[in-house]
Formats: structure tokens, sequence, C-alpha cells
């Protein structure tokens, strides 16, 4: 029999428990999909995540489906507009910091050191892979850090890049959220899952 165990937090709403159940922690290693992500834990700091989930396909909309190119565009007119839209989080400073994101992203794509490997695309997503830790040990749920060293010097690599936004928190969280780390509890179903869809994304990557 399965063992269904989850974290406190995705018991507490039906669409964070369908979050957990299909997402969370499932590598994603495409540039849209990496500032998707990016992006919702940026606007989730200082709210739950039923907040942000039950805005998702509303954020999607209003953020051009999270592509960057458009993003990068948006002008003074396209804040007031967001600002105006009461179907997502209407922080200006996240907002601001959303766009600025973008246009930060746009600049990553022509690093020789962030190329793309394997299944990991270049630019964003093969930066915030390259702090995946070597290990990670697992913790109960109530002793796992908020933050790591990796996640510590993600934030630090993509401030200097010009990101915004981004502490080791909000960075950490991002990192669970996308496959870096496996935060799911040991012997659960989907810590097996992550693990094996990880396993394929890093052996891609080495080909």
């Amino acid at each position: 029999m399965e063992n269904l165990t989850r974290p406190g937090w995705a018991e507490r709403s039906d669409i964070e428990r369908d979050y957990y159940d299909t997402e969370w922690g499932m590598p994603v290693t495409t540039e849209i999909g990496v500032f998707e992500r990016l992006t919702l834990e940026v606007f989730q700091s200082g709210l739950s995540w039923t907040t942000i989930l039950k805005r998702r396909e509303a954020f999607r909309t209003a953020f051009a489906g999270f592509d960057p190119d458009a993003i990068a565009g948006f002008d003074s007119r396209d804040i007031d507009r967001l600002l105006a839209d009461a179907s997502i989080i209407r922080n200006r400073r996240k907002i601001i910091s959303t766009v600025n994101n973008a246009r930060a992203t746009l600049e990553l794509r022509g690093e020789p050191a962030l190329a793309r490997r394997g299944d990991i695309e270049a630019g964003l997503p093969a930066l915030v892979w390259s702090y995946r830790p070597a290990t990670h040990e697992v913790m109960a749920e109530r002793d796992q850090p908020s933050q790591s060293p990796e996640s510590t010097a993600l934030a630090k690599d993509l401030k200097s890049r010009g990101f915004l936004h981004l502490g080791p928190v909000t960075s950490y969280a991002m990192m669970q959220a996308i496959g870096i780390v496996n935060d799911h509890p040991v012997g659960s179903w989907r810590r097996e899952s992550v693990e094996h869809a990880v396993a394929e994304v890093l052996e891609s990557a080495r080909r």
C-alpha cells in the first residue's frame, strides 16, 4: 500500500493537496516553467499557498503565460493594468520585481557557462540547477530548514545578476518546488517518483 504521508501544509486545502500530489518537487527544467515557479514563490512570500494556487491561472493570464520575453516588454501601462487586476495579488513591489526578473532572465541566455545540458534548458534553468546539492539530508517536517547554504549562494548569485525579491528562503522554496532538493517524506510514493524523475534529468545532462 502506498505511503500517502504528506507534510502539514499539503493537507490545508484540496488545492494544496493536489499541487503536492501532482507537481511539487517534480523536476522543472524549462525557462518558462522555472520562471513561473520563481514568480509564484515571490508572490507567495508572506501569504499562504492556497491564496497563490487559487490565483494561479489568473497570474498566468495577467503575466502572458509567464513568458519572460513578453513580460520583459511590460511598461508603466502594464504595471497599472496589473495593479488594477483584482484576480491577482496587487503588490506593486512584487509586480515590478517580476518585470525586472523577466529582463534579468533574458540576460542569462547567452552565457556560455549556462548552456543547455540535456533536458535542462539554457539560462535560468541551468543557473538554478547548478546549485543542486551533492547530498541532501532528509529531515522530519518540523526539523526541515527554510534555507540552505545552496539557497543562500543561489540567492546571492541571482541578486548579483539583477534579480529582485529572491532571498535564501524564497530560493529554497523554489528549489523544493522544482526538484532541486527533494523534501518529500522518506518512503512516500511522491519521494520515490520525484527521485526517479530527477535521476532521468540528471542522466540527460550527463550525455
